[in-house]
């Protein structure tokens, strides 16, 4: 029985925005090296990457239980 062929998938690396192979051969998908995922790693660590802050209603008709 003949094995499957696959199409490669190439994504823009989240890092870099170089081309990324999207397959179980690049060990660093979806980023196209170690250094772009080391990267964005430091980035998530230094808090770089973080959602905002909620701030709080202070219309006069807003309600608070």
């Amino acid at each position: 029985m003949p094995e499957p062929e696959f199409t490669v998938k190439t994504v823009a690396c989240p890092a870099c925005n170089g081309p990324s192979i999207y397959a179980p051969s690049n060990i660093y998908r979806p980023f196209c090296c170690e250094r772009c995922k080391n990267l964005d790693l430091g980035a998530w660590a230094s808090e770089r990457f973080k959602l905002p802050e909620q701030t709080p209603n202070t219309e006069p008709d807003f309600e608070q239980s």
